[in-house]
């Protein structure tokens, strides 16, 4: 009677950390393209939403790529930490959204200027004034079906949360 193959630990956890990883660097490039391609200028607090994204993504992706190996204790550990890395943006992006929607006050230093200049005389101050654009929190330039892109990444969060939360639960289950 032939041996059977050694079986791989379960890839269901590396699967979600890319998966989660792929949607997440999608995400932020889009973000990118808005602001860069199109002039969306980013609030402050739309600028904050983005760490997650800047760490979750590489770091999820190497996950995926790598952690297939790893023990499940710490592919579950790790799967966790990420949902609660995406969890804090999701949070960011319900605070701004609720803010846009008069739920509650957003934050009162939540203004800032694009221009990037700075300016060694006052007539470069005044351009620089002149040119510079103030970003609200609280009111959207963008709406995509009714939501504001706040709102999005809170949903979006929400859905990395679940992925690598399942994925931490089925790598700790197939223990």
């Amino acid at each position: 009677m032939p041996l059977a193959p050694a079986q791989p630990r379960s890839r269901t956890g590396a699967y979600a950390a890319l998966l989660a990883g792929l949607i997440a660097l999608a995400v932020i490039l889009a973000a990118l393209v808005l602001q860069y391609g199109f002039g969306y200028a980013p609030c402050p607090l739309c600028l904050q939403q983005r760490w997650p994204y800047y760490i979750g993504a590489p770091v999820a992706i190497l996950l995926g790529l790598f952690g297939g190996n790893l023990p499940p204790k710490v592919m579950a550990a790790l799967l966790v930490l990420l949902a609660a890395l995406f969890a804090y943006g999701a949070a960011l992006g319900v605070y701004q959204a609720g803010a846009e929607w008069n739920f509650w006050l957003g934050p009162s230093d939540c203004s800032a200027g694009n221009s990037g200049a700075n300016p060694s005389d006052v007539g470069g101050l005044l351009d620089a004034i002149n040119t510079s654009t103030v970003v609200s929190c609280t009111n959207p330039r963008l709406r995509i079906l009714g939501v504001s892109l706040a709102g999005w990444n809170a949903v979006v969060m929400a859905v990395l949360v679940v992925v690598t939360l399942h994925g931490a639960w089925r790598t700790a289950k197939a223990r």
